[in-house]
């Protein structure tokens, strides 16, 4: 008993039942902000900005009389709270579309040119990462579908892993297929 290794378990991404395909179960921070579309800033834009005018607006119609000094420390927490929401807002509807909660036709082509290419350039698919393939794990486990509790609890990916919940084989058969494409081309 002493002498057999101890293998640690692998823990499969679920699998969740949605009306459009998953691109990835624990997308890293930069590939959730780098897919967003113009949508989501507008969004996060004018849910940030949103705070701060309805408080002006209040101030204006129902003064409350605090003074110069007053009012200013309240617009700063308000601008900060503001911008907080907002940037929640504008990742959540990103984050959503790699889950496939909503339309992701655009970040799938997105997510497939990405990956080929990557295949192509024979780079690793979510990046180098110096972490041990344990510490890996527990990260990918930690952050997995945390988008879904953005508003309980703001949890992001920093960390490069292979764990995704999904099959990496399209990326590489696609691949082959524009190679082979590519040299009948040339020939």
């Amino acid at each position: 008993m002493a002498d057999t290794p101890r293998q640690r378990p692998y823990v499969p991404a679920r699998t969740l039942d949605t009306e459009y395909p998953l691109i990835d179960s624990d997308p890293h921070f930069k590939r959730v902000c780098k897919y967003a579309r113009p949508t989501d800033y507008a969004v996060g834009a004018t849910t940030a900005a949103a705070g701060p005018a309805l408080l002006v607006f209040w101030e204006r119609f129902a003064p409350s009389y605090v003074g110069k000094g007053g009012f200013a420390p309240i617009m700063r927490l308000a601008g900060v709270i503001g911008v907080t929401a907002g940037f929640l807002q504008f990742y959540n509807r990103s984050i959503f579309r790699f889950y496939g909660f909503t339309e992701n036709q655009r970040e799938r082509e997105m997510d497939m040119r990405e990956m080929v290419d990557k295949v192509k350039n024979n780079e690793p698919l979510y990046g180098k990462s110096s972490l041990s393939p344990y510490m890996q794990g527990v990260a990918s486990r930690n952050s997995r579908y945390a988008g879904v509790w953005l508003h309980i609890l703001p949890w992001f990916n920093f960390v490069n892993h292979e764990q995704h919940g999904v099959d990496t084989a399209k990326y590489y058969q696609q691949a082959e297929r524009e190679l082979e494409a590519e040299r009948t081309k040339a020939s």
